[in-house]
């Protein structure tokens, strides 16, 4: 049995993280708890955070990348994100003084949501699990993990970066918005030319089968 690459284990560790990150966001509104739960919050999601970039340089460095790879590492980020923003956006595991709107995190989970819809529909109308992930979807992520890192760290910021948090959540919505318009975009050209492939292997099929 072939053995689990490095990058893999640090994204799996990733997931796995995603638990205690949970449980340390619902514990932040709590009188005795909450600070330390905050802190420990800002902890695992940077950890969780520097792990995204690392595992990817290891796959790139050392020629590791593989197909489970490319697959469980947009989950991560998938889960990472959605449980950050749903949790943050509501009352009770908000952080006081940076509450994220909730249109900004409709706007997010709509985003992801849309994308998990086109996936499965490329996949019906193609058959190949594609998973390609454009330029303005890195800078979005990216975005979002700036964003609930500055949130989670909003109390302890100095008075000239307070307002960092809503300048991050307002880039990350319109990041969002790029990021599904250019996801359509791809998706249609994508399955076009597959349709137009099928067609001439289809003519060619036929004109051989004619001579024939």
């Amino acid at each position: 049995m072939e053995r689990m690459s490095w990058p893999n284990r640090i994204t799996i560790t990733r997931i796995l993280l995603i638990a205690p990150f949970v449980l340390c966001l619902l514990y932040l509104e709590d009188e005795r708890w909450g600070e330390p739960a905050r802190y420990a919050a800002l902890v695992i999601f940077l950890v969780m955070a520097v792990s995204d970039f690392v595992d990817g340089y290891l796959a790139r460095r050392f020629k590791q990348e593989t197909t489970i790879g490319r697959f469980l590492d947009p989950c991560a980020d998938l889960l990472l994100i959605l449980s950050s923003v749903i949790l943050l956006a509501h009352r009770g595991t908000q952080v006081k003084g940076a509450e994220l709107p909730v249109v900004i995190a409709v706007i997010v989970v709509g985003k992801e949501l849309i994308q998990i819809v086109g996936f499965c529909i490329v996949y019906i109308e193609t058959s190949i699990a594609r998973i390609d992930v454009q330029r303005v979807g890195k800078w979005c992520t990216a975005t979002l993990m700036l964003m609930v890192l500055a949130i989670l760290a909003s109390p302890d910021l100095p008075a000239a970066l307070r307002r960092l948090p809503q300048v991050l959540w307002w880039t990350a919505a319109v990041l969002s918005l790029a990021t599904v318009y250019r996801y359509f975009q791809m998706a249609r050209t994508f399955i076009a030319e597959h349709e137009a492939r099928e067609r001439r292997q289809a003519t060619q099929s036929a004109e051989q089968d004619t001579q024939a």
